[in-house]
């Protein structure tokens, strides 16, 4: 099994590293980009040796993503519904979107791009209030309902590495759904990637191996689906300490990095 470490630990830092929810890695410099319970945007140096706070939506932030120029961070908010753009330029911090076609966010989760700079946001809304599962996105603010059709809790989003689809965690089902990008890029057919009862899955992403990896916020651990019949398990923390409540994890090379919702740090796997 790969080894599991603590890249940082940010409980007696200042500033602390509340809670992290959404994880990304910098395209260009390595560093590796984190939320916080309380709004914070925060920047940890590759080695894993500092932090520092960038900026902040006085919100919740949930999941983050890097545009293709590395020019911004769009950051997934609960308590102010929507998507704010993080200038990394001027630090300026502002709202994207709150809904599009006439469907406001009621829970935007998780942003992912392609590679045309559209931006597929999730939105988890209530189960007892059923409503569209994701929205796509221009970098000029422009944005459609993309799918409308309702999912059991849609929270983390992947693009298969060809981009012919959207891979869509749906945290109570619980398990993953595939669904097809046209070539017209519109919205096709859905089918069940992996179902993994007994979890509350919540993160993916795709590994250097071109295999998806899921984070599990229940019980604390990291799975590889291999087939849609075969899963395996990367990494699991009975104990909950190196990894605990684990959400969205983003590659660098062979290491995957992992938010935990439950603690102060974040996680290394290296594969």
């Amino acid at each position: 099994m790969p080894s599991t470490r603590v890249f940082f630990d940010g409980l007696f830092t200042s500033p602390r590293l509340d809670h992290p929810e959404g994880v990304a890695v910098h395209p260009v410099d390595g560093s590796v980009w984190c939320g916080g319970e309380a709004g914070q945007i925060f920047r940890i140096d590759p080695a894993g040796t500092r932090i520092e706070q960038i900026a902040t939506t006085n919100g919740f932030v949930l999941g983050i993503a890097f545009d293709p120029t590395a020019s911004s961070l769009f950051i997934c908010d609960i308590v102010h519904p929507g998507v704010f753009r993080l200038d990394l330029a001027t630090g300026k911090v502002e709202l994207f979107a709150d809904g599009a076609g006439g469907h406001r966010f009621r829970n935007p989760n998780y942003a992912v791009f392609d590679s045309q700079s559209r931006m597929y946001v999730s939105d988890s809304r209530q189960l007892d209030e059923p409503g569209p599962a994701v929205f796509r996105y221009g970098l000029d603010g422009s944005g459609e309902v993309w799918d409308e059709r309702p999912m059991a809790f849609a929270n983390g989003l992947a693009l298969a590495p060809d981009e012919s689809s959207l891979y869509v965690v749906e945290s109570f089902m619980p398990g993953v759904t595939r669904v097809e990008i046209r070539a017209d890029g519109s919205v096709g057919q859905r089918s069940t990637v992996v179902e993994l009862p007994g979890t509350v899955p919540d993160g993916i992403a795709f590994g250097p191996d071109g295999l998806l990896y899921v984070a599990c916020y229940e019980p604390s651990k990291v799975l590889r689906v291999r087939t849609d019949s075969e899963v395996e398990v990367v990494s699991h923390d009975p104990t909950a300490h190196l990894l605990c409540h684990p959400t969205n994890l983003a590659f660098k090379g062979t290491t995957a990095y992992v938010a935990n919702l439950g603690r102060w740090h974040i996680s290394a796997i290296d594969l």
